[in-house]
């Protein structure tokens, strides 16, 4: 089974340069390397003079193993099958892994690649001659360079000092792996490619309009993870870009004013200096940038507010994205762009445990069926995957037998701590509800639980906080628990009973607890 997303070990190289040897081996390349070199950037450079026809599987891998790829465009550039091909596995890597790629317009006019006239259109009456029985090979590279042409770069036509030029690519190579460094790798995700495609679309990267995305979900869905990796995706396009991890956590810390600083000083590249109203002059710079922020794990309106100041404070095509595990954030804006992270279906969560556990990108058939009870144990949240991945990472085949005769003796209080939080943050009301719902009424009418319960939490609404929160779901008037959450809720039922046997007396399932509770007299 192929990942959807690669693990790999943290990519080889910094940069790749695809360039035509005979054009700028010996002059702009050399110079751009020598400068690489001097500011430790790890470059890759093609050192073998490219002859034939083919190109090698080291090159090909060399681009898999970069963050970013610089191509220069030559005059001759065109003319060079090799270079072409190279092309296309580098916007093949860019639409894959989210790489980064520049252009570099070296003496020819971009719309010369884009259009391809000039020098460009002569390399492309030999290659429509020499490949006529292949036309799609070469309706793919003039696709591709189409598309890397309309991409943000660099013209020498603009800045005449070779030098100059040199300078300002390196200070752009520089920012843009801090960026990749400081925001993430989507290659060390796995199974999330689905949800990001659909992040992405609700984005519409490249309409000039504002625009806010909010993803939501139940604690453990990888929610955080999807949103870095698409801030690592998409940073290239923008000029300015924040990554602000757990607001809620966060804003308990320190002061709102201190994280909406961090912020600024992420898209502005530079400190800034304390200040209740940022200056006029920050403001204007603001409103002239295309900017994406992420706010990650915000639990209260006024915070997203706060931090963003509202879109008309940014450029046209500015973006932002939060996340939240509480629709009740979400609603508060009106109607706009939500997206609910479901959690992973089965193939996603086998490649997910298969990673943890095996550290490969299949199961080992002798354990298949062992897994899929992982997998249908851990139902759908990547927190329990990685969590349960330590009971059986390098274990036998007995161990995993023995651990998964009842799967929820493997079960990890780190799970329900985190999947906790949530309840945590419900009153006293909502908190009884949500337990009556994890011992008793999993899978019952709506309508059903309002009569049993007379009522008497205020039904209806409690309903809707714990919908709003991602603690139970509502489909054709059921109510459904997740498995993990429905443990994790009746945990709570018997830490609590432990303590107090008449607290919940109303809450018995689990025949051994009736008769405890019965022989001790102490049902109210």
């Amino acid at each position: 089974m192929a990942l959807s997303s690669s693990f790999c070990s943290p990519r080889k190289y910094d940069v790749f340069l695809s360039f035509r040897g005979e054009d700028t081996r010996n002059n702009f390349t050399s110079h751009l390397f020598a400068a690489f070199c001097r500011e430790k950037i790890k470059a890759f450079i093609d050192e073998q003079l490219k002859k034939g026809d083919d190109i090698s599987s080291a090159l090909l891998n060399a681009i898999e193993e970069s963050k970013i790829s610089v191509i220069i465009f030559s005059k001759g550039y065109a003319s060079s099958t090799w270079c072409l091909e190279e092309l296309v596995k580098i916007l093949e890597c860019k639409k894959r892994k989210g790489q980064t790629v520049i252009p570099v317009f070296y003496n020819v006019d971009p719309s010369d690649v884009r259009n391809q006239t000039g020098s460009f259109g002569d390399a492309f009456v030999e290659h429509e001659n020499d490949f006529r029985d292949m036309p799609q090979k070469v309706h793919k590279w003039r696709a591709a360079l189409t598309q890397a042409s309309n991409l943000c770069g660099w013209d020498s036509m603009t800045i005449r000092h070779e030098a100059e030029l040199v300078d300002e690519i390196v200070k752009d190579i520089l920012k843009k792996i801090h960026d990749i460094s400081h925001f993430g790798n989507s290659e060390d995700l796995v199974g999330v490619d689905s949800h990001i495609q659909r992040i992405n679309s609700l984005l519409c990267i490249g309409l000039p309009d504002f625009r806010m995305v909010r993803p939501w979900d139940m604690h453990g869905i990888a929610k955080t993870d999807i949103a870095r990796a698409i801030l690592n995706q998409i940073s290239s396009q923008f000029e300015g870009r924040s990554f602000m991890a757990n607001v809620r956590e966060e804003s308990k810390r320190v002061e709102l004013e201190h994280l909406r600083d961090q912020i600024l000083s992420q898209i502005l590249g530079e400190n800034i200096i304390k200040t209740s109203i940022p200056p006029r002059y920050i403001n204007k710079r603001l409103q002239q940038m295309k900017v994406c922020i992420i706010l990650d794990n915000v639990d209260k309106f006024g915070h997203s507010e706060y931090l963003t100041g509202g879109l008309s404070r940014f450029g046209h095509g500015s973006r932002v994205i939060v996340t939240t595990r509480d629709k009740k954030v979400l609603d508060k804006y009106g109607v706009d762009y939500v997206y609910k992270v479901e959690g992973f279906n089965y193939r996603e969560s086998l490649e997910i445990f298969c990673y943890y556990a095996f550290r490969q990108n299949h199961c080992p058939g002798d354990l298949l069926v062992l897994s899929d009870n992982v997998v249908d144990y851990a139902n759908g949240s990547s927190l329990a995957l990685n969590v349960l991945r330590s009971s059986f990472y390098r274990k036998s085949k007995q161990h995993w037998e023995n651990a998964l005769h009842n799967p929820k003796q493997i079960s990890d209080p780190d799970i329900h701590d985190m999947l906790k939080i949530s309840y945590d943050e419900l009153n006293y009301k909502e908190k009884d509800l949500f337990l009556d719902i994890a011992c008793f009424f999993n899978g019952e009418g709506r309508d059903y639980v309002k009569i049993i319960l007379n009522n008497r939490y205020l039904v209806h609404y409690g309903l809707n906080i714990l919908a709003g929160k991602a603690l139970i779901t509502i489909s054709n008037n059921k109510l459904q628990m997740r498995d993990l959450l429905q443990e994790m809720g009746q945990r709570v039922v018997c830490h609590e009973s432990y303590k107090d046997p008449g607290k919940y007396s109303s809450c018995l399932w689990y025949h051994e607890d009736v008769y405890h509770v019965r022989k001790k007299n102490k049902v109210s």
